[in-house]
């Protein structure tokens, strides 16, 4: 398992959806984002959000692999493109996130799957989470 030294960070975030519009949306730490639902519109709807937060935690946890593997210095560019396959029976999911990993800089193969391979299996919170099966706890309020 990795050893991660993270400070901790105020994280969540709250939606606001009036009788008409669209969510308004503010993290812990007052990041502000709009929600669109036309598939015209350009902006991030719900889904774009879940593959937002998975591919940006996987680059941010293979940097880090790299750094505990000792090779950041040889790493010029991470990208880790996103994307998912819903459900076409049952409940309205993502059955497949499809990863396409790009790592460039003076590294070989095998490094590079090995960096991908912990930032997915080990590093990332967003991806462990998605693999797991995490509580629910909600509270209804008028």
């Amino acid at each position: 398992m990795a050893d991660l030294k993270a400070r901790p960070r105020p994280t969540g975030a709250k939606a606001v959806l009036g009788r008409t519009g669209f969510p308004h949306v503010t993290s812990a730490t007052k990041g502000e984002i709009d929600i669109v639902t036309s598939p015209s519109q350009p902006g991030f709807n719900p889904l774009d959000l879940l593959y937002s937060s998975l591919s940006a935690c996987l680059v941010l946890s293979a940097r880090i692999a790299a750094s505990n593997l000792g090779i950041l210095d040889k790493i010029t560019e991470i990208t880790a493109d996103v994307t998912g396959e819903k459900a076409p029976e049952g409940l309205s999911r993502v059955q497949k996130f499809n990863i396409a990993f790009s790592i460039k800089g003076d590294i070989d193969d095998a490094t590079r799957q090995k960096i991908a391979h912990l930032a997915e299996d080990e590093i990332c919170t967003v991806s462990n989470t998605i693999r797991g099966n995490p509580e629910f706890s909600s509270v209804v309020t008028g």
